[in-house]
């Protein structure tokens, strides 16, 4: 039978003596000390129940322990003992409920005599009783019982361990709704019983704490919060209430529960805790100062004073049920004030809902009232919920149907506070443990809503009680019998029986200490404190002892390294991160941890952070950093052996590219091939061994069990970009040693050739050290357009595709030597030379590549101090250049961090810098020109104008708020700008002034189209929204909404228009129309840039993912006909003319692509699709480099990039070496 107390424990100063800093020995009074655990009740050796938690002597003392030179004062409220609950949460989400009693005892002889206290000291102790039932008024009762024994003047019947050991092993947990347990602590009679299970979860706490130390309004505010999920810190300088109030504002919560950090008492030394990304709600004393920590967006509760503070802004609760919740709380906490128009007696009679408030005082009827007040609201808030619960395999919530609902009832848009609480975990647990399972048939929230459509009290939900319950007495025989009347009083609470080898263990360490001290008052003998630094003994610490102490080393280290990589992910754009403090410190706790605690924190963090939201978003720069951390983290873990730490990196490296909307935990991944980790087969074997270990119990079939692991080791391979023979020999190996089968195999075979072929298409063959891209004759793994091509890679076609074959012909012989071929490749280091004589493919096998194309020129242009953050081609358009007489036309013009302009001369090689322009203060963000002036903007603020032939500035134009981020140069000598302020203004050159701001948008403008014959202006950006101004009306002419996040790209031609979003779709719209004709919705990533084909009307977008997508208009609506994946990042430029085609991206590549029918007489092989017309006609060699921007000149097929190092590189596709 299970028992309501699971152990009674001590909790003081041991036998070896820190501060909270870690220091051994004793420094004297006004320090602060670790505790530790004293004793307990049932012992260590015990197997009934798990071990108390090794954080608990911390908690249960969150100051620490102190030393005094004296004990209880009557006089001295400060000497008083202190009696406060805490609770405990496990990694499960299970809850320990923990009720405590802080008194003065006096230090032990033998540990005063070991480290020189003075005698008759007294130190901080601690009793509790741990429990699994949320029972706080018995657990209290009883704990304060055996308090007032131990310290009774009469003393008690029984040595005060034998009570204690009966109580905690014979009273048991009364069944819920049917007993009530009776039990005696000497002559003190106690009760437990428990609520029914189909009520109200089981609160034995009162409410009252919570509504008193928070009025209505700061009530509904902190109730706002908890459901929205944010950071929450309770602040209270008494123990008691932080736990209480925590408690009671999660009960309120319900059918809803937190699904995140509960801490209601933290302790002190963990105050860096708050700084946590993630949301949790703590509890910390008042007189633990924060002023050194962040608190960016914490809710700061303080109950003493009756106030909220966060800077963050709480969305507002919706009305009418604002209305409703408050007025039913005033009613219930003042009901004389409420009711003071009201008349005495009765007249006519109407049936309330909740029963009249009355001048009592607040008893168990009101918590359950005020409980209920909170339910009804859930009730009012979610009205009709569960007709929105689609009826699929996975019973999704159809979140934008009930908010469309809700307003039509409202008659008001959606509320944004609904809308953040319907997207919490505590919202998407309800409705997971809801639906099909036994609790959605005890579910009160369904139960009061039918109950308010019929009408009903709402009383009427909650059960009503059959019968009295059943009386369980639990009587000690042995109280009154045992000595014959003998009493046993204390002067302290007495400790424990030990053992002989607790007794032989505690005499080694405080004979150490002793020792210790010892030879340091030699050399010292007038110090009064002594700190004998590392005790040589340590190894004698008990293994709880060290498990505590290491406990509490990994969530300082975990705290710090949150801290860090969150700063890491607030570097700006150029920072750099290497060298910034963030990447310096948590290397160096990688790097300096011999027990590998900083590295697999520093993976725990990570994977932490993508658990509680995190899309993965880095920049290039914060990914260089991230890569060499997480390389640096697997190095320093193979070197100890620690399989686990390298297989947890593993592991977050993968949930990062399924959940990274910029594709960079791919990226990752594929940079740690060039660990030797990933060459053992004992490390794999090893990873296999933990997932069958992980998911043995939930898989009844060995084989497809098997079968099941082997498949996630693939995918790992193949994500590390592992060559074919290398993976297949560590699937087989493992394969063979579990007998799965040979139809097992083959599909083990066909799945890794599959991926494989897969990752080459997408990524190209990785260089890795035991085979190249050379070693098969080949110049580039895209020499022709990498998708829609039947080709496939060589290795994919000649190795995988062969072995597939064979292993599906009826000639056993061939399948034999198949496998030997694949053992034999693996064998010989994967070189396909040393197996001829096999019929395995030769270098001549493969097919060719075609014909050779002559290579081109690359050339990098140095100039900038800066990374390149602007990037502009003068076309032959800009500057009218109608004969080709114009000199200017091609120039590129490229703006930098380093605050400087520069012009470059692509035709004058070896000097093709012309001209530098020296005028803004930060850095440049745009430019444009026109046949006689360049204008640029920045993040200064300001708009400068220059003279492209003599490079003077010629005006500065100033009136934006914000980092201008879009220049336009019109005619007429006119300058159209953006900027992150929300403004497009419209300058006069001449008169150096601002002519309009004809455009306003509610957030930052990060992209801008402009038709000039039409006087047309479109923009958008952070506000998710395209608008859309007739400039020569005055008018603005379309709001078009549709995306959900960032649009960061804008396309109009003609009545077109197109945006690019980070919501990962593109949408094209009507501009006469204001409505949307179609979503492209195929990226796995933002959508950085999109382009219009005029002459195919097609539409090409460039996303975040590598990939470049061609869309056709077709009579039934638009369809991608072309996938391009010849680049491996962001697709930072998509420039179409009528011939040509060029691309960059991020990653330093660049790619230019041409008409087949231009080139070869007008015939294509897709003669039915225009826009996969678009042949790949040269891509040059890719070099290291972060690119920042790209700009295209189609016109002599030219691409150049501006990179983070400060050069630019210019690639000319036409020009041979």
């Amino acid at each position: 039978m299970a028992r309501i107390f699971e152990y009674f424990v001590v909790c003081g100063i041991g036998p070896e003596i820190r501060t909270l800093d870690g220091n051994r020995g004793f420094h004297g009074t006004g320090v602060m000390y670790l505790p530790s655990l004293l004793d307990q009740y049932p012992p260590s050796n015990h197997s009934l129940y798990p071990p108390p938690p090794p954080q608990l002597p911390t908690c249960v003392l969150p100051a620490g322990v102190e030393f005094y030179s004296s004990g209880f004062d009557p006089n001295d409220v400060s000497t008083f003992p202190r009696s406060y609950p805490i609770v405990l949460t496990e990694g499960d989400g299970s809850k320990i409920y923990v009720s405590c009693i802080a008194f003065r005892d006096p230090v032990s002889e033998d540990i005063a005599e070991a480290y020189r206290i003075n005698a008759n000291s007294f130190s901080d102790k601690c009793i509790c009783l741990v429990s699994r039932s949320p029972s706080f008024h018995v657990l209290r009762d009883a704990l304060e019982e055996i308090f007032c024994l131990c310290f009774s003047p009469t003393g008690s019947s029984k040595p005060l361990w034998d009570v204690i050991a009966y109580m905690v092993s014979s009273v048991p947990l009364p069944t819920p709704g049917k007993d009530r347990v009776l039990f005696a602590i000497e002559n003190c009679l106690l009760s437990v019983e428990a609520p029914p299970k189909d009520g109200l979860p089981h609160a034995d706490i009162s409410f009252q704490p919570l509504v008193q130390c928070l009025d209505v309004d700061n009530l509904i505010r902190l109730f706002t919060a908890v459901l929205l999920e944010r950071r929450i810190l309770l602040r209270s300088n008494k123990y008691s209430l932080l736990t209480l109030v925590s408690e009671a504002i999660c009960h309120l919560i319900y059918p809803f529960r937190w699904q995140h950090v509960y801490i209601p008492l933290l302790f002190f030394s963990g105050v860096d805790y708050i700084d946590a990304p993630t949301p949790y709600m703590m509890g910390l004393h008042s007189g633990v100062d924060t002023t050194g920590l962040t608190m960016d967006g914490v809710v700061v509760v303080d109950l003493e004073y009756n106030r909220i503070t966060t800077s963050e802004e709480i969305p507002p609760m919706p009305e009418p049920e604002l209305g409703s919740l408050r007025g039913e709380i005033m009613k219930l906490m003042y009901p004389k004030v409420v009711g003071i128009d009201q008349m005495k007696g009765s007249f006519g009679s109407s049936p309330e809902q909740y029963p009249r408030g009355d001048s009592k005082p607040w008893g168990e009827q009101h918590d359950l009232q005020l409980r209920l007040i909170f339910l009804k609201f859930f009730a009012s808030v979610l009205s009709g919920y569960r007709n929105f619960i689609e009826n699929g395999a996975n019973h999704v919530f159809n979140t934008q149907a009930f908010l469309k609902k809700r307003s039509r009832s409202t008659n008001q848009p959606p509320e944004s506070m609904i809308t953040q609480f319907l997207d919490s975990h505590g919202f998407l647990d309800y409705l997971e443990r809801g639906i099909g399972s036994d609790e959605s048939n005890n579910n009160l929230l369904d139960k009061l809503q039918d109950a308010c459509g019929r009408g009903q009290n709402p009383m009427s939900i909650l059960p009503f009680p059959l019968a009295e319950p059943e009386i369980v007495t639990i009587s000690d025989p042995g109280v009154g019998i045992a000595g014959s009347g003998a009493k046993y009083c204390y002067d302290r609470f007495p400790s424990n029986i030990r053992t002989e080898e607790q007794e032989e263990k505690r005499k080694s360490i405080l004979a150490a200490a002793s020792g210790a001290l010892e030879y340091a008052g030699r050399y010292n003998p007038s110090s009064p404190s002594v700190d004998p630094g590392k005790d040589p003994k340590a190894g004698s610490l008990s293994p709880r002892s060290r498990a505590a102490e290491r406990e509490r080393m990994v969530l300082d280290i975990k705290v710090k390294l949150q801290g860090l990589w969150l700063r890491l992910l607030k570097l700006g754009a150029t920072d750099d991160p290497l060298s910034s403090f963030e990447y310096g410190t948590i290397l160096a706790l990688i790097e300096s941890d011999a027990e590998g605690i900083g590295g697999s924190g520093f993976v725990e963090c990570i994977r932490e952070h993508i658990h509680s939201g995190w899309l993965g978003q880095l920049t290039e720069e914060q990914f260089v950093a991230v890569k060499e951390l997480l390389k640096t983290a697997i190095s320093r873990a193979t070197s100890r052996n620690d399989m686990a730490t390298v297989r947890d990196a593993l592991e977050v490296s993968a949930e990062m590219f399924k959940k990274d909307s910029n594709n960079v935990p791919d990226y990752v991944q594929r940079h740690l091939l060039s660990l030797s980790i990933w060459e053992e087969l004992r490390f794999w074997e090893g990873y296999f061994e933990y997932l069958m270990d992980q998911s043995s119990s939930k898989e009844a079939n060995y084989v497809t069990l098997v079968t099941a692991q082997l498949i996630i080791v693939a995918s790992h391979t193949a994500g590390l970009g592992l060559p074919d023979n290398d993976a297949w020999y560590i699937i087989e190996t493992i394969a063979e040693k579990n007998n799965i089968g040979y139809k097992q195999f083959i599909k083990l075979r066909g799945l890794l050739s599959h991926i494989q072929q897969l990752r080459i298409g997408y990524w190209g063959i990785s260089s890795v050290k035991v085979q190249s891209v050379s070693s098969y004759g080949l110049q580039s793994p895209h020499s022709q357009d990498a998708v829609g091509e039947s080709q496939q890679p060589a290795e994919a076609s000649g190795v995988g595709r062969s072995w597939v074959q064979s292993m599906f012909s009826r000639d056993t012989t061939a399948r034999t030597n198949s496998f030997s071929r694949v053992r034999r490749w693996t064998s010989d280091n994967g070189t396909l030379e040393n197996v001829k004589s096999t019929g395995s493919p030769r270098k001549s096998d493969f097919p060719a590549a075609g014909p050779k194309k002559a290579q081109s020129v690359v050339r990098t242009l140095r100039g900038h101090s800066g990374a390149v953050t602007a990037l502009h081609c003068v076309t032959r358009r800009e500057v009218w250049d109608l004969v080709g007489d114009r000199e200017d036309a091609g120039f590129f013009i490229s703006g930098s961090t380093d605050c400087t302009v520069k012009i470059w001369d692509p035709s004058m090689r070896g000097s093709e810098l012309r001209a530098t322009l020296k005028g803004h203060s930060r850095s440049v963000r745009a430019i444009s020109s026109d046949r006689g002036k360049v204008v640029s903007g920045s993040d200064d603020q300001s708009v400068i104008v220059w003279d492209k032939q003599t490079a003077q500035l010629l005006e500065e134009l100033k009136g934006h708020d914000g980092q201008v981020n879009c220049v336009r140069m019109l005619s007429g000598e006119r300058v159209l700008t953006s900027s992150h302020d929300g403004t497009i203004k419209m300058w006069d050159v001449r008169t150096d002034t601002c002519v309009a701001t004809v455009g306003r948008c509610s957030s930052a403008i990060l992209c801008m189209e402009y038709d000039d014959s039409t006087g047309i202006l479109a923009a958008a950006g952070r506000d998710a929204v395209a608008n859309i101004w007739d400039i020569r009306a005055g008018r603005q002419m379309h709001k078009l909404l549709g995306h959900t996040r960032w649009i960061r790209s804008i396309r109009m031609v003609g009545d077109t228009v197109v945006t690019g979003s980070d919501d990962w779709t593109a949408r094209i719209w009507s501009v006469s129309r204001g409505t949307c004709d179609a979503v492209l919705a195929c990226h796995a990533g933002p959508i950085l840039c999109v382009e219009y084909s005029t002459p195919d009307k097609g539409i090409i977008t460039g996303s975040s993912d590598g990939l470049l997508r061609f869309w056709e208009n077709e009579e039934g609506g638009i369809r991608c006909v072309k996938n391009v994946t010849i680049h491996s990042a962001s697709i930072l430029s998509v420039n179409a003319g009528e011939h040509w085609l060029g691309i960059g991206a991020a990653d330093n590549s660049m790619s230019l692509f041409q008409r087949p029918q231009e080139r070869m007489g007008g015939f294509s092989s897709n003669t039915g699709s225009k826009m996969a017309g678009w042949q790949l006609y040269r891509t040059p060699q890719r070099n290291v480099a972060v690119v920042r921007c790209v700009a295209s000149d189609l016109e002599r097929k030219r691409i150049c990039s501006g990179g983070r190092n400060g050069l630019l590189r210019l690639w000319e596709a036409t020009i041979n070496i």
